[in-house]
């Protein structure tokens, strides 16, 4: 496979929405909406997150296998991604937030186990070192040893977020941690 990432902005967009209405929406009309700052339910989250998209306020890599877009990690500012799962042991251990945060992965059910995830999640390191850098933090799920299907690991495996050299930083839930990396700007 040949995988390439792409920011989602309005030239991509039409390659997102796409990969979406082919999963009826992604968990019943997310449309990838959770962990903004409100969602506009099923039937609205496709025109808000398109909105945000226009504002530049929502922001994700988008994995492509030549023209067709298979896969994304979102992540974005804290601000913009202010909801997370597991919040009260979540905010238990918080010393202080993170500058960024990746929220949440989506592979085309035809390209999982593929690396699509590992590509996104690559490409988002690298559109955030674009955006000036800083702290990351994500919340993946530890699914060594036990057998979790795909299409639940929404915020990724552990494994796939220590090779990119993330640090353990605490447990939030039974297979769930928070994970962080200092990210460097990059020059342009």
């Amino acid at each position: 496979m040949n995988l390439s990432t792409k920011p989602l902005d309005m030239t991509t967009w039409p390659h997102f929405a796409a990969l979406v209405e082919r999963h009826n929406g992604v968990w019943g009309g997310c449309w990838c909406m959770a962990f903004h700052a409100k969602g506009a339910g099923a039937v609205g989250n496709r025109a808000a997150k398109e909105a945000l998209v226009r504002q530049g306020r929502a922001h994700a890599a988008l994995v492509f296998e030549g023209p067709a877009c298979v896969g994304w990690c979102q992540f974005g500012p804290t601000g913009e991604l202010p909801r997370i799962k597991h919040r009260r042991a979540y905010e238990e251990g918080l010393a202080a937030l993170p500058d960024w945060r990746i929220t949440c992965f989506f592979s085309d059910k035809a390209f999982r186990g593929k690396g699509v995830a590992a590509a996104a999640l690559a490409g988002a390191l690298t559109e955030i070192g674009r955006l000036g850098g800083g702290m990351v933090e994500s919340y993946p799920e530890d699914a060594e040893g036990r057998k979790v299907a795909g299409a639940f690991l929404h915020n990724g495996t552990l494994a796939m977020f220590e090779a990119q050299g993330f640090n353990r930083n605490r447990r939030i839930g039974k297979h769930r941690w928070v994970v962080d990396k200092k990210v460097a700007g990059l020059l342009l």
